[in-house]
């Protein structure tokens, strides 16, 4: 039984959801500049909606995944709020203009973090996903999931990228999970699950109405990934 990942944007997706068999929720705001951190009172009322854990993207901006030093006052000050709200973790991803990770942020997150639950987003598709997510697995630093495409455009392009990282995942225990997240569909999900096997998946847009952001939440759409992964 795997678990299924819906991205919501407000307290209507959210609970249409949960209703519909969604195990847990990823809140942004500005999702076509690929999420960004939602507001207070987003998060709030999200939160109070629904009883399946809320991650809550924390991203300033859109126009990279690296940060300043200057930047970090604001990340600090969305994760305060996060833990304030009750949410179950944040959603966050750094990279250093080599593109590797950039620990040094990661460390000052996680340290502000602590008892949240840590998803590293696609961020780390921008690379060799791999590479990347074996320096993780490498450093001191915990994050829970991994959220990727194995460094393609969609999850069905990147199966076997997947494949070696799922393997690097099983190869001892407590290593992060590995989520994989973009171009999933309810007609794909079977293909890719019978191939991946993975103990969770992240969904976008395919279960709006006519696979529009712009669009309701359409819970048959979960309700049929839930069918054949749940």
């Amino acid at each position: 039984m795997s678990k299924v990942e819906i991205i919501v944007l407000n307290q209507e997706d959210a609970k249409t959801a949960e209703a519909c068999g969604a195990d847990r929720l990823e809140l942004v705001s500005a999702i076509a500049e690929g999420g960004l951190t939602p507001s207070y009172g987003t998060i709030k009322t999200v939160v109070e909606s629904v009883k399946i854990p809320v991650m809550v993207m924390i991203r300033p901006h859109s126009y990279s995944f690296v940060y300043r030093q200057d930047e970090w006052d604001a990340i600090r000050e969305d994760i305060k709020i996060v833990h304030e709200l009750g949410a179950a973790g944040i959603v966050f991803g750094a990279l250093t203009k080599q593109h590797t990770v950039d620990f040094d942020i990661i460390a000052m997150v996680l340290e502000e973090a602590q008892g949240l639950s840590i998803t590293f987003h696609r961020a780390i598709d921008q690379a060799n996903s791999l590479e990347i997510y074996k320096s993780i697995c490498q450093s001191p630093y915990h994050i829970d999931r991994i959220l990727t495409s194995g460094g393609k455009p969609t999850v069905s392009e990147g199966l076997t990228p997947l494949k070696a990282m799922l393997a690097e995942s099983r190869k001892t225990p407590n290593q992060p999970i590995i989520m994989p997240g973009s171009g999933l569909t309810s007609r794909n999900i079977g293909s890719v699950h019978e191939q991946l096997q993975a103990d969770e998946y992240h969904f976008g847009s395919a279960v709006r109405i006519d696979g529009e952001f712009r669009n309701r939440i359409n819970g048959d759409e979960i309700k049929k990934i839930k069918r054949v992964v749940g």
